[in-house]
């Protein structure tokens, strides 16, 4: 297995420093440790280590995201916030495991547009009900996905793209993902969609892997997320074509959308936001949002999420919960309009 810190400095070059800063800024003297939540019992919360399962490889923007946010939250509640990858079947692996833990606070996990908005809608049979299954915690960040191409590949634009795949033969051309169902996966389908072409879909362990294919020219495109490809792309290890947001971003100003190449319609923002088990009692996950909040709220976390292509987003759980159900509604809906038969 490669090493965590091995990815990083491979794939994204600048993130690990980014990372170090981060995590240099955090470790600064904090106050006097907040009041502790009960769980219901009158046990003190937390008394013991607190698990982050996170549903992407070592390397991955979720790991990333978990670790510097698990990290203030170390400090400020004084007891590890341990991550944990669990990766597969977009998130469903972690899902499932998660969704069977004891409800008391000490396993949450970093839920996804995947585990918690796609699959649903993908899945012909989830091991996990997304809403009923877990309750929301908070939602930390979002990010765009990119369309980046290997240096292989002959395009410059995505409309050069579009012409290039339509002159190729049906299904010889391959895109890759970090797993079927994920944000990366369904961005490709309804790439093929909108533009009348057929990219094959080739998943991936995770997204360090599949970028590194797209590198290699193993496969031709990819739609990671924004984090995942922004420094290579820099450092000119790969093409960055357009970001899939219907905006342009402030930190990439200079990159179109997809839908400035005519694909109207083209909107696809990977997000991320603790849950934990269902049942969890109301006053920790009270503490775990105030707690993600102030994370969040720390000038040196926000820069450095923003400079990596992360919205912040923050808000309540039960502003998180109806973003979700949200977000269900609306991935059903493009899967069933693109006919995509499920998993």
């Amino acid at each position: 297995m490669i090493r965590t810190s091995r990815l990083i400095t491979a794939l994204r070059p600048g993130l690990l420093a980014a990372t170090l800063a981060i995590t240099a800024a955090l470790a600064a003297p904090s106050q006097a440790l907040a009041q502790v939540a009960s769980t219901g019992s009158g046990q003190a919360w937390p008394t013991k280590p607190v698990r982050v399962v996170v549903t992407l490889s070592p390397g991955s923007t979720s790991d990333i995201l978990a670790r510097v946010v698990a990290e203030q939250m170390s400090k400020s509640l004084g007891q590890s916030f341990v991550v944990e990858n669990r990766p597969g079947a977009g998130g469903n692996i972690a899902g499932d495991y998660v969704a069977r833990q004891p409800a008391d606070g000490y396993t949450i996990m970093l839920a996804s547009i995947s585990s918690h908005g796609i699959n649903p809608a993908l899945y012909a049979k989830m091991p996990y009900d997304a809403l009923r299954d877990f309750v929301p915690v908070i939602a930390l960040a979002s990010s765009p996905n990119v369309l980046i191409a290997s240096n292989e590949t002959p395009v410059a634009s995505v409309r050069e793209l579009v012409t290039w795949l339509k002159g190729q033969p049906a299904g010889t051309v391959n895109y890759a993902s970090a797993g079927n169902g994920t944000s990366m996966h369904l961005a490709g389908e309804l790439f093929n969609t909108l533009a009348g072409v057929k990219a094959t879909h080739i998943p991936y362990k995770g997204s360090p892997e599949a970028v590194t294919a797209v590198m290699k020219n193993e496969v031709a495109i990819m739609f990671p997320n924004a984090p995942n490809a922004v420094s290579l792309a820099r450092s000119g290890k790969i093409k960055l074509l357009a970001v899939t947001s219907p905006k342009r971003l402030p930190s990439m100003p200079e990159v179109p959308t997809v839908i400035e190449a005519g694909l109207a319609g083209f909107d696809v923002v990977a997000w991320f936001g603790f849950v934990a088990p269902a049942g969890t009692p109301p006053d920790i996950v009270a503490r775990l949002n105030a707690e993600g909040q102030k994370a969040l709220a720390l000038p040196a976390v926000r820069e450095a999420l923003t400079k990596q292509g992360f919205d912040v987003m923050g808000g309540s759980a039960p502003d998180f919960g109806q973003f979700m159900r949200g977000e269900i509604d609306k991935w059903t809906r493009v899967v069933n309009g693109a006919n995509l038969p499920k998993l």
